[in-house]
């Protein structure tokens, strides 16, 4: 599916233009319109279970919410060339200053219960998201140096969003997903967010659930799977090349699968329809089930660098453990643990040679924005003794592990989801190499949706020690992360007590506004080095490696990205170009 987060130079437009669909170029696909054939259901997967239907509360890479966002969004990302083009927007044009963007919307488009989309519903979206109380994974996208932007109604078809001052990422932040207002709407202004939370649970009427995308839910099971089937308003304003209603698909399947061992042998089994190769032990026995007659599929090796992080973060909010929260918050330590990353065994063992060390927390995709100033700090454990030893920690117990004066042992609990092998071996790995130094590492994966709780609760004692995990999607108009970099935002994971704790904060909260405001590309990449240098000196999150993304997909699925085109931010497909060939 696309993906946001890209920014293009446009030119201001004035006047409505006759209405019409939104045409997805013959470019987007490898497959001539004439040759697609309609029907069938598509068989994907997710890791556990899904925690709720609700958009404003959903922060996972796969969601329920984020699969009927699917093809939504006032502008959309053209996969040839990384750059936007209108799609709820029919037209629009930006003031001679750049604060102001009036966007006219596409007429015909429906919601999955056949009512119209209208100016009401991005108002409401966006007053819901910008709420900080919701607690919304997109509340730092209506704000520019903490000051917000403004989504107006102009009429039932036209909004205006005004900004608070020039951004890069202007593009960017309009392209939100809307929900409806009829729903949202009399709920948060009778009871606030605190109603908002309490809406669209899991275990949510089906019937209930409204979206403007191009899937309808229509049901869950735990432990199970999530079932889709085609919005039957979205070819109304949804065409293809030929003008034919899209999607293909008739449906949407999502396997909810317990780890990605299982993921794997559903795909080579035939049960799940695509897969991405983790390393050269999938590559090779896909190959091989390929040979032999026991898998018909496509296989793409190697095809691109990552379009996503993992790392290790400590917490720096553990008011009740005061031992932990100065540990945490000790650069010597933080850089000590960067040590004691063996990022070779890591790129070897876990993804069998295909990936590469990380020093940064932009993704390898976009390669040429990263600094080649960063600090590594490179597998080396007699570097991590000595660093620990200057905060105190020369001495082991009887039991082998560092202590201090107070006899204090250098311990801590390491969490991760439980099923992501890849993820699951990283953090062993790091535990068995810090246990050879003394520091006692105890590893405990866990419930995907309890990591993510965890990660993104806030105050001043939150109740975990570290956590195994990463981050995708992102943006080559400034790839740093909106939600991640500032202090006060939700994924400013280390620290979610609301404020800059350290100077350094403060400083790479500034510079990223400076970024973030910067329309020269140049300009905007020396920005970022600098961001990046900072980070790297402080290992607030210690990076660990980058994996090769490779594809593959069942024989009977067609219309990917053509040859070029595909690579791990834009993926493999648009699933309304996707059809099956029986």
């Amino acid at each position: 599916m696309n993906k946001r987060w890209i920014f293009v130079a446009v030119m201001a437009l004035s006047g409505t233009a006759t209405a019409a669909p939104f045409v997805y170029p013959a470019k987007w696909t490898s497959t001539p319109a004439s040759a697609v054939k309609t029907g069938g259901t598509f068989n994907d997967y997710t890791l556990g279970d899904y925690k709720t239907v609700n958009p404003f509360e959903s922060s996972e890479a796969d969601s329920i919410p984020l699969t009927l966002a699917a093809g939504s969004g006032l502008f959309t990302l053209d996969p040839t060339n990384l750059e936007y083009i209108p799609k709820m927007a029919e037209t629009y044009k930006i003031s001679a200053n750049k604060l102001v963007w009036t966007i006219n919307l596409r007429s015909g488009i429906k919601w999955t219960d056949g009512s119209p989309v209208t100016a009401d519903d991005f108002v409401t979206s966006a007053k819901i998201h910008a709420d900080e109380n919701v607690g919304s994974n997109e509340y730092s996208s209506f704000y520019v140096n903490n000051k917000p932007i403004k989504i107006e109604k102009v009429d039932k078809d036209t909004v205006k969003a005004i900004f608070p001052s020039v951004t890069a990422d202007a593009i960017a932040d309009l392209t939100y997903t809307v929900w409806p207002s009829k729903i949202f709407g009399p709920v948060y202004a009778a009871k606030g967010a605190a109603g908002i939370k309490g809406m669209w649970t899991i275990s949510v009427d089906p019937k209930e659930v409204v979206s403007a995308g191009q899937w309808k839910y229509v049901g869950y099971r735990p432990g199970e799977r999530a079932q889709f089937v085609k919005n039957p308003y979205f070819g109304e304003w949804n065409k293809d090349s030929a003008g034919k209603s899209l999607p293909y698909l008739d449906g949407l399947n999502v396997t909810l699968a317990k780890d990605l061992n299982s993921a794997f042998a559903q795909y080579l089994a035939g049960q799940i329809d695509a897969f991405a190769p983790r390393n050269t032990d999938d590559l090779a026995q896909i190959k091989k089930s390929i040979d032999a007659g026991q898998l018909k599929a496509v296989l793409k090796p190697s095809v691109s660098p990552a379009a996503s992080s993992s790392w290790i973060v400590f917490n720096w909010n553990r008011k009740s453990e005061p031992f932990k929260q100065n540990l945490f918050r000790s650069t010597q330590f933080r850089r000590a643990m960067s040590y004691l990353v063996n990022r070779q065994a890591m790129v070897d063992i876990v993804y069998g040679g295909l990936a590469q060390p990380a020093y940064s927390s932009v993704y390898a995709v976009f390669g040429d924005w990263v600094s080649p100033a960063l600090q590594k700090y490179d597998f080396n454990p007699e570097a991590a003794k000595k660093l620990l030893a200057s905060i105190g920690f020369a001495k082991k117990n009887s039991d082998g592990y560092l202590i201090n004066n107070k006899k204090q042992v250098l311990e801590f609990d390491l969490n991760t989801n439980a099923g992501n092998n890849n993820r699951e071996q990283m953090a062993k790995i790091f535990a068995d190499e810090a246990k050879k130094v003394g520091v006692k590492v105890n590893f405990k994966p866990i419930d995907f949706n309890s990591l993510v709780t965890a990660l993104t609760s806030t105050g001043d004692d939150r109740k975990f020690d570290a956590i195994l995990l990463g981050l995708s999607n992102g943006s080559p108009i400034f790839p740093l992360g909106i939600n991640v970099d500032p202090c006060g935002t939700n994924l400013h994971a280390f620290n979610t007590s609301g404020k800059c704790i350290t100077p350094w904060e403060t400083q790479v909260t500034a510079l990223f506004a400076r970024g973030q405001a910067e329309l020269d590309v140049a300009k905007r990449k020396t920005t970022a080095r600098k961001i990046q240098d900072i980070q790297s000196s402080e290992q607030a999150f210690v990076y660990l490696v980058s994996p090769t993304w490779h594809a593959s997909w069942n024989a009977r699925i067609k219309g990917e990205y053509p040859q070029g085109v595909m690579n791990a931010f834009v993926t493999q497909r648009d699933n309304a170009l996707t059809w099956i060939n029986p």
